[in-house]
């Protein structure tokens, strides 16, 4: 993993673009700690910080490869899963390699086969070729969209960068607030659009998506979309297809030349990751270690999200699969202190303590390994989420995991976010992404909810998710790999019925038959629980204490929009979820503190 940024201009660079682009470079050093290097040429720089993982003497960018008279320049940020199968292609072609590099085999690939080269790549990338002969930029971002691609087109200039933050080192990019961004906040935030940045000219590729910039524009193609077709499997084999799926795609993620672990929480989707990790370790002679997170003076309590803790559960998986087991915890008073470093590693206040606890953890976790292997997506894949199975959740005018639409919009000025605006625009952004759905003519109404309830998981909720864990690992140079999120587990169980989804009416019943082998029933069978969050009322109060704290100031922006009265309403009234499954009072509080941080810290202009 690495971060890439650039710039292309056919008019040609000024000492500007190039002063830009070391600055650009600069800002996401974090997620490249290793090396870094820039090319520049005419019309286009490009810059690379380099996260050393795999061919560490081999693997150097930008990486500039010749074929047939003509030269490519690449800056690269992922990780191939088929570096061989494309090395092997590539061969066929006449083209050797020269290192082990998946780098080479990205930039290889391209030099032979085109645009058409990202069809044969299976793995988590965005990356820029310069194509010196057609005087092109061509970028690509991985069908699942788990590696960030964003983009401004500024008098000309085509700027690219993994991070918001770099984008705004470019003179002329601007971080304008209009109304559309600020709903996207204040009702779907941390979840955000498919395409979009927050900000009003900052766009982003779309998952499965490439662009061709030249002189005469930028040429954008969507290369991967999700199809609806039969399911001609039989339950046995559909379960049985499933378990090789998910053997090979957490297998090929194993591979690495860094010290790699597993997070394991002890519930059923990371359990499956490090179960197949520690055989495959043990069959090599090596032992596997995992990690846990917990929270100090964590005062518990069950709720419906949250049945009961994972530390149990995480101590006794790792005792099953004999793993080198390491408990992470974590005080409020380092989840809170890291509130500022979430704001600012996400470019904009996302998911609160559930965002700064991660950072937290994911810093300790880079003090003994560079790459880790994480349960998250099978959820949306699979069928975890309550809208799955309860469709009434998805009759409504707004996303399903809104509990309440209205909870942060009520506490502001009405004439500064138009609220009846605000929600109709919510609720055509929402049927529309219904209607984009693919699903078959005839189908049972159960297969048409759950293909809706995917679709709308995977573009919106998990593409959130994904966003958080690669920001808030890449902040310390961790990278943090998703073996659920192999495209073709998706494409395969979409198009299963929901009868064998959710045999016997228990959630995820597909993924728990499938991979039955390797887990004890204590763990198959255990209740989904989400990513935990404190229950600590000392977190509580910390956030609420800096909250304040922040309106207090005279140059706090976010005190002219809130209501007066907000805050105290907000103390007097209930602790409710909110958003998602752990977004409560507490995650108010510390929203509000980020969202007020990101105003002020990133000087946004409000444009509504």
């Amino acid at each position: 993993m690495c971060s890439i940024c650039g710039i292309f201009d056919p008019e040609g660079l000024g000492l500007g673009a190039c002063a830009a682009l070391m600055e650009m470079r600069r800002v996401l050093s974090h997620r490249g700690p290793d090396a870094s290097g820039e090319y520049v040429t005419g019309g286009v720089a490009l810059g690379h910080n380099r996260l050393a993982v795999v061919d560490l003497a081999g693997g150097g960018q930008p990486m500039t490869v010749e074929w047939r008279g003509r030269r490519y320049t690449v800056v690269y940020n992922g990780e191939l899963y088929n570096t061989g199968e494309v090395q092997q292609a590539l061969a066929r072609e006449g083209y050797k390699t020269k290192t082990h590099s998946d780098t080479e085999a990205v930039v290889a690939a391209y030099a032979v086969w085109g645009t058409a080269c990202v069809e044969r790549f299976n793995g988590i990338y965005a990356f820029s070729v310069y194509d010196e002969g057609e005087e092109c930029l061509f970028c690509a971002r991985d069908r699942m969209g788990v590696k960030p691609f964003f983009f401004a087109q500024v008098d000309g200039a085509f700027v690219f960068a993994p991070e918001v933050k770099a984008l705004l080192k470019y003179p002329g990019v601007r971080p304008v607030l209009d109304a559309r961004g600020l709903w996207e906040l204040l009702y779907l935030s941390p979840v955000t659009l498919p395409g979009r940045g927050v900000f009003r000219d900052i766009r982003s590729l779309m998952p499965g998506e490439w662009c061709r910039v030249t002189g005469a524009g930028v040429e954008r193609h969507l290369y991967w979309s999700l199809s609806a077709r039969k399911h001609s499997h039989s339950r046995d084999e559909t379960v049985a297809y499933v378990r090789h799926l998910l053997e090979d795609a957490i297998g090929r993620q194993l591979v690495s030349d860094v010290p790699l672990c597993c997070f394991l929480s002890g519930g059923l989707d990371s359990s499956v990751v490090s179960a197949v990790a520690a055989r495959r370790y043990a069959e090599e002679g090596r032992v596997l270690d995992t990690y846990s997170f917990e929270y100090e003076d964590n005062e518990y309590a069950p709720t419906l999200f949250q049945p009961n803790p994972d530390d149990a559960y995480a101590v006794y998986m790792a005792e099953q699969i004999g793993s080198h087991h390491t408990r992470l915890i974590a005080t409020s008073e380092a989840v809170a202190a890291e509130l500022d470093g979430a704001t600012l590693s996400r470019d904009f206040p996302g998911q609160a303590d559930i965002d700064s606890s991660l950072r937290y953890y994911c810093g300790r976790v880079k003090e003994r390994h560079t790459v880790a292997l994480s349960g998250e997506c099978a959820d949306e894949i699979f069928g975890g989420y309550p809208w799955f199975y309860r469709p009434e959740m998805l009759s409504r005018r707004f996303f399903p995991w809104l509990h309440d639409p209205m909870a942060r919009v009520g506490l502001f000025r009405e004439e500064c976010v138009r609220p009846k605006e605000g929600f109709a625009w919510l609720s055509e952004e929402y049927t529309r992404a219904v209607a984009a759905t693919p699903v078959l003519e005839g189908e049972e109404a159960q297969d048409r909810t759950a293909r809706i309830a995917t679709k709308l998981s995977v573009d919106y909720f998990m593409a959130s998710l994904l966003e958080r864990k690669d920001r808030m690992s890449m902040a310390h140079g961790l990278e943090v790999r998703v073996p659920f999120s192999d495209h073709r587990i998706l494409e395969y169980v979409y198009n299963v019925p929901w009868r064998v989804k959710h045999e016997g009416g228990v959630e995820k019943a597909l993924l728990r038959n499938a991979m039955a082998p390797y887990l004890p029933d204590r763990i198959l069978h255990r209740k989904k629980s989400p990513y935990p969050k404190t229950h600590s009322a000392d977190y509580e109060r910390r956030v609420q204490g800096m909250l304040l704290s922040r309106l207090a100031r005279p140059d706090s922006p976010l005190s002219e929009l809130l209501r007066p009265t907000a805050v105290r309403e907000l103390a007097e009234g209930g602790d409710v979820t909110w958003l998602g499954q752990l977004m409560s009072r507490p995650q108010m509080y510390a929203w509000l503190y980020q969202l007020d941080l990101f105003l002020s810290r990133y000087g946004v202009e409000l444009s509504l």
